[in-house]
């Protein structure tokens, strides 16, 4: 009778070329080792994407099966499902177990042969399922659970000169969908055809610049007239017309590292009450990058750009906050919600971190400026100061096109 294991390991081919030196991998796992030892934790099971490409080096994608991390005192082990056979273990800098489809639950039973039963278990609160969490349970027999999620989320917070760098070409390319759709952008042309010429753009440039990397999940909103007024707004196939407003939105990854570029601009023409709301929104974008120092807190930032908006009698258009982190899948799918520009958040800016500044503002279909106002760097704070590692123009001198 064929053999049907619950689990083996697939070591087929060669390592591939990560997107970092093993060193890098190394670190990251030295720093949350001292995480847990400081917690007591003996194993630390991950199960998210971001904690899982941040400290292995290999991105998974899911298709409704889960995956996982697991680091001991001594091993570091992915796990990873059958029907990606060898690939997570190319990709990742450490060890990798497959589990297979033979059994409901081998990828417990995976996770149990790195682990073992009884141990101080270190978990992800932010993702973690209820349904996965009684499984942890039942299969691992932990004396103690302990939450790992904000300790490992600050680690990711502070990124290292690899990641700047990294994060420093991901904008670089971000610029370079950011001009391919301005010269896309055309009196009837539609939403569809631009954003897939900054698409195209983007994959290329990424591949030029990283022929060793895996190709995948960048994209481009591209928003026009009404569709404007929410950030996250799918493409539709809406022909641009003269006059209308623009949202253009770049998001490239390369190897797990989002960045992103957004830009409002208008077609041939912009009339005088969407002029006024621009400039305010641009100079607020100017106003909220100078106060991005070391040691200010995000939250006395906010407070900063909210009176700058108060004063001009547009704060009730603000439809979020004023910026967020970026770094291992940041922002789409991991969430490094410890360093966002909101009233509620009193983290510290600290050098090594990297941070967007995008004020917007959403004006009501019908009033005079109607439409979505958003302006998009990315900046890495440094001991003097800051640095905009976005280059490609914002507001009206460049940003009338067609």
């Amino acid at each position: 009778m064929t053999a049907r294991p619950e689990m083996y390991r697939f070591h087929n081919g060669e390592k591939a070329p990560l997107q970092f030196a093993v060193s890098e991998y190394e670190a990251r796992i030295a720093g949350l080792r001292k995480i847990m030892e400081e917690a007591g934790v003996s194993a630390a099971v991950f199960t998210s994407m971001h904690n899982i490409s941040y400290y292995s080096g290999f991105t998974y994608c899911a298709f409704g099966r889960p995956y996982g991390m697991v680091v001991t005192a001594t091993e570091a082990v992915t796990i990873s499902a059958g029907i990606d056979a060898g690939q997570p273990w190319r990709r990742s800098f450490c060890d990798n177990i497959t589990y297979t489809d033979w059994q409901r639950d081998n990828f417990w039973r995976a996770i149990k042969s790195v682990s073992g039963e009884g141990a101080v278990v270190g978990y992800e609160s932010d993702h973690l399922t209820l349904l996965q969490k009684g499984k942890l349970e039942s299969f691992l027999a932990p004396s103690k659970l302990v939450d790992l999620y904000v300790p490992t989320m600050v680690q990711r917070m502070g990124k290292s000169a690899a990641e700047i760098e990294m994060i420093r070409a991901g904008a670089a390319v971000a610029d370079v969908g950011g001009f391919a759709i301005r010269d896309a952008v055309k009196e009837g042309a539609r939403e569809i055809d631009v954003a897939m010429a900054g698409r195209d753009a983007m994959e290329l440039e990424i591949a030029r610049r990283f022929p060793d990397a895996e190709y995948r999940d960048t994209w481009v909103w591209f928003q026009s007239g009404i569709n404007t007024d929410g950030a996250h707004n799918p493409v539709t196939g809406r022909t641009l017309q003269r006059g209308d407003i623009l949202s253009l939105n770049t998001f490239p990854m390369i190897s797990g590292y989002y960045t992103a570029l957004e830009r409002t601009m208008f077609v041939k023409e912009v009339d005088a009450e969407s002029l006024k709301i621009w400039e305010a929104n641009v100079a607020a974008h100017e106003y909220g990058i100078s106060l991005l120092q070391p040691g200010a807190s995000c939250a006395e930032i906010t407070h900063k750009i909210n009176a700058f908006f108060e004063e001009r009698d547009l704060l009730q258009y603000r439809t979020f906050g004023y910026g967020h982190s970026f770094g291992v899948l940041s922002h789409y799918y991991g969430r490094e919600a410890g360093l966002e520009l909101r009233e509620d958040i009193d983290t510290v800016l600290e050098p090594g971190m990297v941070i967007s500044m995008e004020p917007m503002l959403t004006i009501a279909d019908g009033q005079p400026g109607a439409g979505g106002y958003r302006e998009h760097d990315i900046l890495v704070i440094h001991e003097d100061g800051n640095e905009n590692i976005t280059k490609y123009p914002y507001g009206p001198e460049f940003n009338v096109v067609g």
